[in-house]
């Protein structure tokens, strides 16, 4: 486990060593309280790709998709057994950085069971322009 504490504006730093180690591909599960900065994570990492897509919550669209590798979800509204139910498991398996916010254990046990490589980010806000973020590299 690694932990990163940076302010928004120190972000990019943070983002380039989570490229790096994830190799863009796979399921990052992003866990925080509301408003702990998990879309703007997601915003950061479409910028350091050099993609120009707008990224926004997908609370109530259940998915985004920026450029053609990066994908975008929010379990908030519906839970896991509605995503599921939808076959959005299958998604996840696709080429691509997959971004989950609000993933919980039950999630990461799944990812984890076929094999999919699952890193997990939990998002902690620490003053009103700093954030830690504790990550669990994927192990596969």
């Amino acid at each position: 486990m690694t932990t990163y504490k940076c302010s928004e504006d120190r972000l990019f730093s943070f983002v380039r060593q989570l490229l790096k180690n994830v190799k863009k591909e796979g399921v990052i599960i992003l866990q925080g309280d509301l408003a702990a900065g998990k879309t703007t994570l997601v915003r950061a990492v479409v910028k350091a790709m050099g993609l120009a897509d707008i990224v926004t919550s997908p609370t109530f669209s259940l998915q985004q998709c920026y450029g053609t590798s990066v994908y975008h979800y929010d379990l908030y509204n519906h839970g896991l057994d509605h995503f599921l139910s939808l076959g959005m498991l299958e998604e996840l398996d696709k080429y691509g950085l997959h971004f989950v916010e609000w993933g919980d254990d039950s999630l990461v046990e799944l990812l984890n069971s076929t094999g999919i490589p699952t890193t997990v980010i939990k998002i902690k806000k620490t003053s009103d322009d700093e954030r830690e973020y504790e990550v669990e590299y994927a192990h596969s």
